[in-house]
C-alpha cells in the first residue's frame, strides 16, 4: 500500500515556532470555519453522479426535490456572512462556467480545515497567506499538463457532454445528450464561436422524456394573455422586465382628493396615461410584448385595442435568451425600445397537451433552436432542464478551450500526489502548506467514493497506489476504481481552473478573518405625517415620544 500524504498536524516540527495555548486548541482559530463546515455538510451528500437528493422547502413554502448544489445554494437564506461569501463564490462559478458550485464549497471547506490545523501548529497567518498563494499558483500551473484530450472542431461532442450530463436525477442520459449535442452543433457559428443563448430550453408537463424534440426558433412556456394570439408576419418584439402597466403601482403615495370630481379626474388621468403608454408601443410598430412581471387588466385591454400580442414568461432567463437572439434590450419600464426585435412570426403551439409560444424566423436564417423537454412530473422536468443547461454551458466552455482533464476525482488525486512530493522536499512554511493542500484535494475523491456507497479507505488506498505508480487516469467509479479514459469521464480544463481560482480567493479571504462584527440594527422611525406644524407640536408622533422618553 502506498504511503498517504501526511496532514499538517503530523508535521509540527516543520512549522514556524509560535505560542500555542490550551485555549487556542479548544476553540476555532478561524471564526468562519463552523459556518463553512455547516454549509459543506448540506452540499456534500449531493456531490458527484451518485449524490443524493434533498427535499428543499423554499422561503415561499414550495417543496422542491433536487440534488443540484446550485438550486440548494440559491434557495438557502443564510445569516452568517462567511457562509454567504462562500455561497456567492459558488453561485458565481456556476453562473459563469455552468458547473462547479459543489466543487467550490467542498474544496474551500477542506482548505479551511487544513488552514486551522496549520494555525494550531504555530504557523503565523501572514505565512499561511503567502504559502497558500504559492500552492494555488503551483496547482494552476500544473493543470494544463494533466490535459490529455481535446475536442476537435468538427468532432461530435456527445462523448464529452455525456459525462457532464450524467447526473443522478436523469434516467435517459443518452437520448438527451444526443439532442443537446445536435442542437449545440447546429447553433455553432462558422468561425467556431458558440453563444449559449442561441439554444433555448422549454419544459412542458406531459408525455415522457423520449417525447422531447428540437424546434426551429425560440420557444417559451406559456400562452398569450389577451385576445391577440398570433402574429403571422413582420413580428416586432419588445421585452419588458417590469409590470405591464403603470410604473410601480404599489409604491407608497397619498393622493389628496377633496371632492368626487377629483376622484373622477384621478381615474381618468390613470386611464389616459395607460392608453398613452400602449399607444407609444403601437406608434413604434411593436406588435408583440413579452413581459416578465404582472399584467394589469386595463393595460391588456388597451393592448388588444391596438392589436398587440402580450406574452407572459415565467423566468428572467427566457427573457434574456429572447434579448440575445432578437437583439433588443430589456426595458425596465413600459416604453418602446429604440430598435424592437424582429422575427418572421410569433404563434402559440400545442405540444402534447402543453402550450408554448414560438418565435420563428425564415428557415434559412433561423438564429436559434429550442430544446422542448417533456416529462410527467415537475421534478423530472427540473432535473432534465438542469442537465441540458449543464451540457450547453460545457459546450460553450469547450468552444473557448477544448482541452479536457481526467474526471471522477482523478485530476484531484494527481494534483495531490504532485504537491505532496514537492511538499516533502521543501523547507520553511511552504512544505507543510503544500502537504495540507494535497490533503484537501484528496477529500473530493473520498466524497465521491462515500456517495457511491463504497469503502472509502479501500478506494483511497487503491487510488493512492495507482497514482504513486504513475497512473493518473485512475478515478472513482460505480463499483471501485476505474480508468477514466476507458470510461470516457472528463472535466473541462477551463471550468476546473476557474473553480480553483475562486476557491483560492474565498479561502484566503476567510482565513484572514479575525472576528465577525455585526453592526447594531437601528429601528426605522416612522415620519410624522401631520402637515400642520401647530398640531404637530401639540400632538407629537408616538415614535418621537417613545425615543424621547428613553
Amino acid at each position: 500500500m502506498a504511503s498517504r500524504a501526511p496532514s499538517a498536524l503530523e508535521l509540527p516540527e516543520r512549522l514556524w515556532p509560535g505560542p500555542r495555548s490550551l485555549r487556542a486548541q479548544e476553540q476555532h482559530l478561524l471564526s468562519s470555519l463552523a459556518a463553512v463546515q455547516t454549509l459543506a455538510r448540506v452540499i456534500r451528500p449531493c456531490y458527484g453522479p451518485h449524490g443524493r437528493q434533498k427535499l428543499l422547502v423554499t422561503a415561499r413554502g414550495e417543496t422542491v426535490l433536487t440534488g443540484f448544489a446550485t438550486a440548494i445554494l440559491g434557495a438557502l437564506e443564510l445569516e452568517h456572512p462567511a457562509a454567504r461569501l462562500l455561497r456567492d463564490a459558488a453561485l458565481s462559478q456556476a453562473e459563469h462556467r455552468g458547473d462547479g458550485a459543489a466543487f467550490v464549497v467542498l474544496l474551500a471547506e477542506a482548505l479551511l480545515v487544513q488552514a486551522e490545523r496549520l494555525l494550531l501548529a504555530g504557523l503565523p497567518r501572514a505565512h499561511l497567506w503567502e504559502a497558500y498563494s504559492t500552492a494555488t499558483a503551483e496547482t494552476l500551473a500544473l493543470l494544463p499538463s494533466l490535459a490529455i484530450r481535446s475536442l476537435g472542431p468538427l468532432e461530435d461532442p456527445f462523448w464529452v457532454l455525456h459525462s457532464v450530463m450524467n447526473t443522478h436525477t436523469l434516467s435517459q442520459t443518452n437520448f438527451l445528450t444526443k439532442l443537446v449535442a445536435y442542437a449545440c452543433g447546429a447553433a455553432k457559428e462558422l468561425d467556431g464561436s458558440f453563444h449559449p443563448e442561441r439554444v433555448g430550453v422549454c419544459t412542458l408537463r406531459g408525455g415522457h422524456l423520449e417525447d422531447s424534440c428540437l424546434l426551429p426558433g425560440l420557444a417559451v412556456a406559456g400562452k398569450p394573455c389577451g385576445q391577440v394570439t398570433k402574429v403571422l408576419s413582420g413580428a416586432r418584439v419588445a421585452l419588458f422586465a417590469c409590470t405591464f402597466g403603470l410604473a410601480n403601482p404599489n409604491a407608497p403615495a397619498s393622493a389628496r382628493l377633496t371632492s368626487p370630481a377629483d376622484l373622477v379626474t384621478f381615474r381618468k388621468g390613470s386611464e389616459q396615461l395607460l392608453e398613452k403608454q400602449v399607444a407609444q408601443l403601437a406608434t413604434a410598430d411593436v406588435n408583440v410584448a413579452v413581459v416578465w412581471g404582472e399584467i394589469e387588466e386595463k393595460t391588456l385591454t388597451q393592448a388588444d385595442k391596438y392589436g398587440i400580442m402580450v406574452v407572459q414568461v415565467k423566468s428572467r432567463r427566457e427573457l434574456v435568451y429572447l434579448s440575445e437572439v432578437l437583439g433588443t434590450p430589456l426595458m425596465p419600464y413600459l416604453i418602446p425600445p429604440v430598435e424592437p426585435g424582429k422575427c418572421q412570426q410569433v404563434y402559440m403551439q400545442e405540444l402534447g397537451g402543453g402550450l408554448a409560444v414560438v418565435f420563428e424566423w425564415e428557415c434559412l436564417g433561423t438564429p436559434a433552436l429550442t430544446l422542448v423537454l417533456r416529462g410527467t412530473t415537475t421534478e423530472a422536468l427540473r432535473g432534465a432542464e438542469q442537465a441540458a443547461y449543464h451540457g450547453i454551458d460545457a459546450y460553450c466552455q469547450l468552444c473557448q478551450d477544448p482541452r479536457l482533464l481526467p474526471g471522477a476525482g482523478a485530476t484531484e488525486m494527481a494534483l495531490a500526489k504532485i504537491l505532496s512530493d514537492k511538499g516533502t522536499k521543501m523547507e520553511g512554511p511552504n512544505g507543510p502548506v503544500f502537504l495540507a493542500f494535497a490533503q484537501a484535494l484528496q477529500s473530493l475523491p473520498a466524497t465521491l467514493a462515500e456517495n457511491a456507497g463504497l469503502a472509502v479507505s479501500n478506494v483511497m488506498a487503491e487510488m493512492n497506489a495507482a497514482h504513486q505508480a504513475g497512473n493518473f487516469l485512475i478515478g472513482v467509479g460505480d463499483e471501485g476504481i476505474i480508468n477514466v479514459a476507458q470510461e470516457e469521464v472528463w472535466d473541462t480544463l477551463i471550468t476546473k481552473a476557474q473553480g480553483l481560482q475562486a476557491i483560492a480567493d474565498v479561502t484566503l479571504q476567510l482565513a484572514t478573518v479575525d472576528e465577525i462584527v455585526v453592526a447594531k440594527k437601528h429601528p426605522t422611525h416612522q415620519p410624522d405625517l401631520n402637515p400642520n406644524p401647530k398640531k404637530a407640536k401639540e400632538h407629537p408622533s408616538p415614535v418621537g415620544k417613545k425615543s424621547f422618553n428613553k
